[in-house]
């Protein structure tokens, strides 16, 4: 080989390992920031930013019963994000996700509430979370309808129907499915527990709603990297005229991102009332909907990375529960590092530069 085609070899290699150590510090950027943004505030509430760590670590991963806590919230973000991950694609700020999530939940209830004469527990239990995936994608359609037929912004229409989609929980559990003699938000009467998930050792982890969110991500990341219907969305999302131009159905492939995406919340929706909480309650969502809009956003809609920020986020969640006992803060710290994390990320240089692809998945 001549030294020339090796010399230049040489530079495209150095070039090529320079430009990954780039990506890699702009992507660690965010999160060292966001860190000693709240080591800071930390300090100013006088708590130790070690101690606090220490705190959210023993919270989190402290006993078996705080660690399957931690996996238990992971399933449900998975699902959300895993949906969320269609609509990004499409470009489509998609803010809805909380609403088909309720909604995914109160089908799930009214399935588990109905006679299911010599079904088998297992089978009925499917029935159910196919319920909650037929409602979450029905709901999901109809925001899509919203915005493609109706010209109302994805994120409107999303946030308008979460409202609505709570005042339904609101509605069933005051009114018809109440408890009998009283209406609480403790919710429905409990679900009979032939319906509930297994968990693992008594602890609220269900390996089989893991299981489900697993399988869902991995799909996801298979049907939007090596499949047409991916390369489709792509496509709209970079510009759905063009799209439409090049005879991609542009409103249609959107109704489906939207669908998928609310099937997959209605699932998450249905995991929460048979694994978590055994009965419809007005809270069911827990805002795990809004925290997966969180992930996706800092993942930068890329599947390979939503898993790792899921566990980060589930763990902060669940360890900040510790925090008002410890130390004597508030649990709402983690939600500040969360949002400080998603913000500094969305303002990084590296991010208004372009950066890898955000659509890539």
């Amino acid at each position: 080989m001549s030294p020339e085609p090796a010399g230049r070899a040489g530079a495209s290699a150095r070039a090529a390992w320079a430009a990954w150590i780039g990506a890699a510090a702009s992507r660690a950027a965010p999160l060292a920031l966001s860190l000693a943004l709240v080591a800071g505030l930390c300090a100013v509430l006088g708590a130790s930013p070690a101690a606090v760590a220490a705190s959210l670590w023993e919270g989190a991963f402290g006993s078996m019963e705080q660690a399957a806590r931690v996996l238990a919230t992971l399933a449900p973000l998975l699902l959300c994000g895993s949906g969320l991950l269609f609509t990004f694609r499409a470009g489509l700020y998609h803010l809805g996700v909380e609403g088909q999530l309720v909604i995914g939940a109160v089908c799930a209830t009214g399935a588990a509430r109905a006679p299911w004469p010599g079904l088998a527990a297992g089978a009925a239990v499917a029935l159910c979370i196919a319920a909650g995936a037929l409602g979450g994608a029905l709901w999901g359609a109809l925001t899509g309808a919203l915005h493609t037929r109706g010209r109302v912004s994805e994120i409107f229409a999303g946030l308008g129907m979460n409202f609505v989609a709570q005042g339904a929980v609101l509605y069933l559990v005051f009114g018809p499915w109440k408890r009998p003699g009283v209406a609480s938000m403790a919710g429905t009467e409990p679900l009979d527990s032939a319906l509930w998930l297994s968990t693992l050792g008594g602890t609220e982890l269900s390996p089989a709603a893991l299981l489900l969110a697993a399988l869902a991500l991995v799909g996801t990341a298979v049907v939007l990297g090596r499949t047409h219907f991916g390369l489709r969305l792509r496509a709209v999302g970079l510009s759905p005229r063009a799209a439409e131009v090049l005879g991609v159905p542009a409103a249609r492939e959107m109704l489906l991102a939207f669908a998928i995406s609310g099937a997959l919340a209605g699932v998450a929706g249905a995991v929460q009332v048979l694994g978590t909480f055994h009965r419809l309650i007005p809270s069911v969502s827990s805002n795990l909907g809004f925290l997966a809009l969180l992930v996706v956003m800092l993942a930068g809609r890329r599947a390979a990375l939503v898993a790792p920020i899921a566990l980060f986020f589930s763990a902060l969640n669940v360890g900040s529960l510790k925090l008002p006992m410890t130390l004597g803060l508030e649990s709402s710290l983690s939600g500040v590092l969360q949002g400080v994390l998603v913000l500094l990320a969305l303002l990084s240089p590296w991010k208004a530069r372009g950066g890898a692809r955000p659509e890539e998945a």
